[in-house]
């Protein structure tokens, strides 16, 4: 940074000379000038990501690992059982039938999810503002792209909890056996009158159903409270929330956000 002032630099900031059109230039310089500049450029932008990202980490938990994972040469992952097996009676058979209660969402939805919706993200310190054209656009159920399921009351036919995920596969390279890891992400979930607990194992057991591989899932929002209840694992690498034109004063809490990024 130059004062344009006086051309004096702060404290601590590097001075780049510049030529003089009067006097010509120093061509051999003024490559290592560039140089020199844009390293301290790089430097300075280095540090404010790092200063931003502060508190704004947040982990992905992922389901017990599969086959593709192994046959892959994914080490990141510890073999073997998350826990010891559960003993034959306590497996539940398939196939894995949803409750009557749910619904694949449709358009007639979109009203009812978006109010709450709404009110759920109103709890959180950051969160999107969405009306129904976000939710139709971003929700609405699209086949490998996104899966949407309401609970409808039966006394009521009122709309009290759903749950959500997006498709994003890997592809799977050098590998005879497999070409996709089709891997289903936790978009935006409302349990009012389901327990989070028990819609999200639904939503495991949609997943199950249409052949995803893997369910990740952020520690954003109320996450924590089902992630080790249903057997997911810590991911090895960490999000990052960028805020454009939005200050946060205190480092946010995963409880605290209510956004989830694509």
């Amino acid at each position: 940074m130059v004062d344009g002032d006086n051309g004096s630099s702060s404290p601590g900031e590097e001075q780049i000379p510049c030529p003089d059109p009067q006097h010509g230039t120093d061509t051999a310089a003024a490559p290592v000038a560039a140089a020199e500049g844009d390293r301290a450029v790089e430097s300075l932008a280095h540090r404010i990501q790092e200063a931003v990202a502060v508190g704004m980490r947040h982990r992905f938990w992922e389901t017990q690992p599969v086959g593709q994972f192994k046959d892959a040469g994914d080490t990141s992952l510890s073999e073997g059982p998350i826990e010891p097996p559960a003993p034959l009676s306590a497996v539940k058979p398939e196939p894995y039938n949803l409750p009557a209660l749910y619904e694949k969402m449709e358009l007639r939805d979109v009203p009812a999810v978006t109010r709450l919706l709404r009110e759920y993200l109103s709890q959180h310190v950051v969160a999107p503002d969405l009306d129904e054209n976000d939710v139709e656009h971003w929700l609405l159920p699209l086949e490998n792209v996104v899966e949407s399921f309401v609970v409808e009351s039966p006394e009521t036919h009122e709309v009290t909890d759903f749950f959500s995920f997006y498709s994003l596969p890997s592809s799977i390279l050098n590998n005879q056996n497999y070409s996709v890891l089709k891997a289903a992400y936790s978009y935006y979930n409302v349990a009012k009158k389901t327990p989070l607990l028990q819609l999200m194992n639904d939503a495991l057991t949609v997943a199950k159903q249409k052949d995803y591989d893997v369910f990740n899932a952020l520690d954003a929002m109320h996450n924590e409270t089902f992630l080790k209840e249903l057997k997911f694992g810590p991911g090895d690498g960490q999000l990052h929330y960028y805020l454009y034109n939005y200050r946060v004063r205190n480092a946010l809490r995963p409880s605290e956000l209510g956004l989830v990024l694509l």
